[in-house]
């Protein structure tokens, strides 16, 4: 079902494409480069780029194919208030990478988790706590307990 016309965004024009398009494809140049710099390997036995390639590489294709549709008409929106939560995301997960050497892995992950479930899904109060530390402590289970995946860890 969809909304009222009223209720529904109002659509981006051809810069907003063009620019989101180009901003796709710079990003998935510098995913490219960066993973050539750690070392590609073989489809047999992959090295460390390899997998930020494939998705870089993805990133190029995908740019380049709405830079190639910019001007066709389609459902994307214009950018608004609320766009301003994908930057809010994307730098809470820049404090969390930035900090997880010094203090550990569990509160920087509580931290992001919370400060997602809260904010960014504006859940309740008692959802945001409870759901924030119960991923911590299934990630915290699956990869160090399970996976003996080597993380920092705050003690």
């Amino acid at each position: 079902m969809t909304a009222p016309e009223e209720e529904q965004p109002s659509a981006a024009g051809p810069l907003t494409n063009a620019v989101t398009a180009v901003v796709l494809i710079g990003i998935g140049v510098v995913a490219v480069i960066a993973s050539l710099a750690l070392g590609v390997g073989t489809a047999s036995e992959p090295d460390s780029g390899m997998w930020p390639l494939l998705l870089g590489g993805a990133l190029v294709v995908l740019g380049a194919a709405l830079l190639v549709r910019f001007r066709a008409p389609a459902d994307t929106e214009r950018f608004t208030g609320s766009s301003w939560l994908v930057l809010a995301g994307l730098a809470t997960m820049v404090f969390f990478v930035a900090v997880i050497e010094y203090i550990g892995f569990e509160i920087p992950a509580t931290l992001l988790c919370f400060a997602w479930l809260r904010f960014l899904g504006r859940e309740n109060l008692r959802l945001s706590i409870v759901g924030s530390v119960a991923m911590v402590a299934v990630f915290y289970a699956v990869f160090v307990g399970a996976l003996s995946v080597p993380i920092p860890h705050l003690l």
